[in-house]
């Protein structure tokens, strides 16, 4: 079940065009979970997974685009609620590999193109939603 919600968050929050490959799952009726809240001056992101298109190697450029995609799902959560990258505070990596921290790096920076970078953790994970190699969650604060 916990698989299938995050599925369902991902879909939500990622637009037709840009979806990965495989074909979307169907997305329960209601989700017990928002993209965001907001609790005073903090907006909490629910965490958003990124998944290998199909074909694609899942530690070299697989890995890249489920980075993107994780981090495209965030940017648009936070366009949603009148918040940028340059507001994220926090960020919690987990990764499936830890082995993948320097191409998550890579792939992550760009996001904050020269702004202040959050602060954040990062742990290796046995398993993610819907086998994703990498999910993200972040705090971000409106000022």
């Amino acid at each position: 079940m916990k698989r299938l919600l995050a599925a369902a968050l991902l879909l939500a929050a990622t637009p037709a065009s840009a979806q990965p490959a495989p074909a979307p799952q169907p997305l329960p009726a209601k989700l017990p979970f928002s993209p965001a809240v907001r609790v005073g001056d903090i907006l909490f992101l629910s965490g958003q997974i990124g998944q290998v298109p199909a074909g694609m190697d899942r530690h070299k450029e697989g890995f890249d685009a489920a980075v993107k995609g994780a981090m495209d799902s965030i940017g648009r959560i936070l366009t949603d609620n009148g918040l940028d990258f340059g507001h994220i505070v926090k960020c919690t990596v987990m990764l499936d590999d830890m082995a993948d921290w320097p191409r998550f790096n890579a792939a992550y920076l760009p996001y904050f193109d020269g702004k202040r970078l959050p602060a954040r953790s990062a742990f290796g994970t046995d398993g993610l939603a819907l086998g994703a190699p990498l999910e993200v969650e972040c705090l971000a604060a409106f000022k």
